[in-house]
């Protein structure tokens, strides 16, 4: 399959937007509910996105499963280091927690509730993930000016880059 078949957004039959649900991991999600699978906490590149935004933004429903935490770094945060998936195609996030949904999607709420799935604001996740985080902060590492990636979304606009980092960790 070609990758404009499999995700053009100018394409109308592309295959991802024919999908009822996605299921995608995170790296980190936001309070804004971005998510990121670009790089590590530490700043690291982790790879490419593998067509997450496509698949999110193409997908009828769109849910990010993480835990709330790995190891000693907590995956809900205020601000994600990159911007992969834009939080306006993410609908909700499901955790071992509970399951944050999208202000936009407050049908999807209304539903889970009806079938007794609690349903917390993603600042409450955001709150457990730093209760339950370690309680010394992990080493981050300054970034530099000079730019070493960029994250183009699906119609070719730039909605982030990802910086040079300082040698070694900062703490």
């Amino acid at each position: 399959m070609s990758a404009s078949m499999y995700a053009n957004p100018h394409n109308r039959g592309c295959v991802v937007n024919q999908l009822d649900t996605v299921i995608l991991g995170a790296a980190e999600i936001d309070v804004d509910f971005n998510v990121n699978v670009s790089t590590g906490a530490d700043g690291l590149i982790l790879g490419g996105s593998g067509g997450h935004a496509d698949t999110a933004a193409g997908a009828k429903l769109a849910l990010i499963t993480t835990q709330l935490n790995a190891g000693i770094h907590p995956k809900i945060v205020e601000r994600v280091n990159t911007v992969t998936t834009p939080g306006e195609t993410v609908d909700a996030v499901v955790t071992n927690e509970g399951v944050a949904v999208n202000p936009r999607r407050s049908d999807l709420a209304d539903r889970l509730s009806s079938h007794g799935i609690p349903v917390v604001s993603i600042h409450e996740l955001l709150g457990k993930a730093k209760r339950h985080g370690s309680q010394h902060p992990p080493e981050t590492r300054r970034v530099t000016d000079r730019v070493v990636a960029v994250v183009e979304y699906r119609d070719g606009t730039v909605i982030d880059v990802v910086r040079s980092l300082e040698n070694g960790p900062q703490g």
